[in-house]
């Protein structure tokens, strides 16, 4: 030790002439006091004791911590991993697991594995009726299970070893110059075993998954869609995701998508639709059947003669929507946009309009012709060309400039009287 820098053997406890074994045994002692799971408020020190083992643990960090002291050579930017172990998976490799929660399932003294698998979403489409009535429903799945042959080993017990490359751990540490002096310690993913901590000759594999613990299944599930749910509700199966062996099983997650209905919509716990009647009965009212409902009722409606319905009239029935999710006694509204069929060209005869018209409300009073009227002629029309004429002439333009083409000038059908 050239410049007698103690600062990181101080903050462990240990002398400077300390040994590998000694080392590692303080740290454990200190990790295990200041852990923030432990103690929260030791967040700051637990940092500071595993950046001084972080560089005594290691031979080479060592070396270059007693020769230059804690600012590296050149004063620089001392000896932390840069993209190695964090303080978490350092603790994890050190006592071989999660902390106070108990082991996470990793096989080996390595890195914990992840506690919980990853969930699958997958789509699930329905009607409009299965979500008014309610179903149930099955549905096939692929999925990992863990091989029962070998009980997710990978092969024989006896001819699983431990990878002397990284000693179990599934990675390695590796070392990098990235300038003069300056050296940088990363964790990778270790070559010989892929990961996996150790190693087996295929003659030893499994007969069944080839050594990779999982075989693919497929599975039913049996689907409950309870009445009032709705469009994007999620409904979760439970650890029927991909197994991995050590790891606790995720979910299959079911996300309902609602196919568009040909009569009905839905707002909330409301249901609306568009229902055409004749003229006949938009004026002289009706009793019949107007509506078959989602569970197949017939929603009979009485309208009273007299009682004039417009094109464009909103009515709704009270409690005829949707069931509320959860309480599916009480259902929203059901709301009816009425649209009036009216007769064709030429349905009756002179006479007989006579009649109706005598038996329709009075024209009402002619109001009074002004002095000069024009005579035109309705033809059908279509909004979409609204606005397409603009006009392109100045408004001091006279008759002669413009050809002629006044107000009364070709494609104009009125006629003065």
């Amino acid at each position: 030790m050239m410049r007698g820098e103690t600062k990181y053997y101080d903050t462990l406890g240990v002398s400077p002439d300390a040994s590998e074994a000694e080392i590692k045994k303080a740290y454990r002692k200190l990790a295990m006091q200041y852990h923030p799971d432990k103690n929260p408020d030791a967040g700051d020190k637990f940092k500071e004791i595993s950046h001084a083992y972080e560089t005594l643990s290691d031979p080479e960090s060592r070396e270059m911590y007693d020769r230059y002291g804690e600012d590296g050579p050149g004063g620089g930017g001392g000896f932390g991993f840069g993209g190695g172990m964090s303080q978490e998976e350092m603790f994890a490799q050190m006592f071989g697991g999660g902390f106070f929660g108990g082991p996470t399932g990793g096989e080996g003294p390595g890195l914990s594995k992840s506690r919980k698998g990853e969930d699958i979403s997958h789509n699930l489409n329905v009607t409009l009726e299965d979500l008014y009535n309610g179903k149930t429903t099955k549905l096939s799945l692929e999925k990992n299970i863990i091989c029962g042959l070998c009980t997710g080993k990978g092969g024989k017990a006896n001819a699983i070893k431990k990878c002397t490359t990284c000693d179990g751990r599934g990675v390695k540490m590796v070392v990098r110059q990235i300038g003069p002096g300056m050296m940088q310690q990363m964790q990778v993913t270790c070559p010989t075993c892929d990961g996996e901590g150790s190693t087996m000759r295929d003659k030893d594999k499994c007969k069944k998954c080839k050594g990779a613990k999982v075989v693919n299944e497929k599975k039913v599930m049996e689907i409950f869609i309870e009445k009032g749910m709705r469009n994007g509700e999620k409904i979760p199966m439970k650890g029927e995701a991909d197994q991995q062996p050590g790891v606790e099983t995720g979910d299959v997650v079911l996300v309902l998508q609602q196919k568009p209905h040909a009569l009905f919509e839905r707002s909330g716990a409301d249901l609306s639709c568009k229902i055409t009647i004749p003229l006949v009965e938009a004026l002289c009212g009706f009793s019949r059947i107007l509506i078959t409902h989602l569970d197949g009722r017939g929603i009979h409606v009485e309208q009273p003669a007299g009682s004039v319905i417009k094109p464009g009239q909103v009515k709704k029935i009270i409690g005829e929507g949707m069931p509320h999710f959860k309480r599916p006694i009480d259902k929203g509204d059901l709301y009816i946009t009425f649209e009036i069929e009216f007769p064709k060209d030429n349905w009756a005869t002179s006479s007989s309009l006579k009649s109706l018209e005598a038996l329709l409300p009075s024209r009402g009073a002619v109001p009074m012709e002004p002095e000069l009227v024009d005579h035109c002629t309705l033809q059908e029309g279509d909004m979409e060309d609204y606005g397409a004429h603009t006009h392109t002439g100045n408004a001091y333009d006279s008759d002669e400039d413009d050809g002629g083409h006044g107000s009364g000038g070709p494609g104009v059908q009125c006629a003065q009287s």
